[in-house]
């Protein structure tokens, strides 16, 4: 566990201190916070030279959640995950879906948020038949310390660990992350820096980064492009994320979802199925093994079908699974081992 001040905030993990200001190294902003000040994501202050996290217990969302929601595919298919958040986010996309908590006003000394322990949370996905914890909606790097020790003890009672995450932890992170999260979901949200730069106050480069350490480092993969109608739908585009995953590994499951106007995006279209269906032949045609189209209702377009022999091994309905054609790993038709995690 991390150590607590006298104020009963909790200390940080992963930062560097000199002269009272603080060097955060958790996510890829690398902020350099002034004694008093706070870090992009605003849940990270600096007291002294000492950086605490201010989110540490305090959610703001908690539900019990198919993994496919995550949406996670091929792990662990068909179970429920207690699912959390606390407010904040260190991008400031434009588009973001879930802008009501992780763009939440954070300026005051207290988050908002319930007051729930790492224990407390364990025991409710417990008592809730739970298979896995999910550090989701909101961005779960910028409560890293309270996540890792949820997640410690998650794993003693049996239940694995998931991030739904934009990819921006150093590799620092991704080391403490390791043996401790089992999965995640990676938005990798274009191929683009100036989209990355423009759109999400970020960079494209770390995330790119953080896909291939969190697979080099054995945490189960797959990724999510939220296709915007003339923001990162070309075929040049969307071929070259599908080239680097590919890269990685073309067993990395693909999710390619439909956009709907939030946010600050409002003017927006929503994304025609006929592009998502293009994505998706795109990713295909690079070598990408699996691939589904998210947020729009289409028969077999979230359905896991065989990579040999093309026949349908995990049949959705939304969220939820139906038909299944396995022998454990292996496809029950032909009996090619699949990318799972069951």
């Amino acid at each position: 566990m991390t150590g607590e001040s006298a104020k009963g905030l909790r200390e940080a993990m992963l930062y560097e201190s000199a002269d009272s200001v603080v060097n955060c190294r958790l996510c890829n902003h690398h902020c350099i916070i002034k004694d008093g000040a706070r870090g992009i994501c605003g849940v990270r202050v600096n007291r002294g030279g000492t950086l605490y996290t201010l989110a540490y217990g305090r959610l703001i969302a908690r539900h019990v959640d198919p993994i496919e929601k995550k949406p996670l595919f091929h792990f662990q298919p068909g179970t429920m995950s207690y699912s959390i958040a606390t407010v904040g986010c260190n991008f400031r996309c434009g588009f973001c879906q879930n802008w009501q908590i992780s763009q939440a006003e954070r300026g005051g000394a207290m988050l908002p948020g319930e007051k729930e322990s790492p224990e407390e949370i364990v025991r409710n996905a417990v008592r809730n038949r739970c298979a896995s914890i999910a550090y989701t909606y909101t961005e779960p790097t910028i409560f890293f310390e309270y996540a890792y020790d949820t997640a410690v003890l998650a794993k003693e009672e049996g239940l694995t660990n998931v991030f739904v995450t934009n990819g921006y932890q150093t590799p620092e992170t991704v080391e403490k992350m390791r043996g401790v999260i089992d999965a995640a979901n990676v938005d990798l949200k274009s191929f683009s820096e100036e989209f990355y730069v423009k759109l999400c106050k970020a960079r494209l480069k770390p995330v790119l980064e953080t896909i291939r350490n969190m697979y080099e480092g054995g945490i189960f993969i797959e990724v999510t492009t939220l296709v915007i109608p003339g923001k990162n739908d070309s075929d040049a585009e969307l071929r070259q994320i599908a080239e680097f995953l590919v890269g990685v590994s073309p067993d990395i499951p693909w999710h390619v979802s439909a956009f709907h106007p939030d946010y600050e995006m409002l003017d927006g279209h929503m994304t025609p199925v006929e592009r998502l269906l293009r994505a998706m032949e795109i990713g295909k045609e690079a070598g990408v093994k699996y691939v589904y189209a998210g947020n729009v209702a289409g028969a077999g377009l979230e359905d896991t079908h065989c990579p040999a022999c093309g026949k349908t091994v995990i049949g959705r309905r939304g969220f939820f699974v139906g038909e299944r054609h396995l022998d454990g790993k292996r496809c029950g038709y032909c009996g090619e081992e699949l990318n799972l995690v069951v």
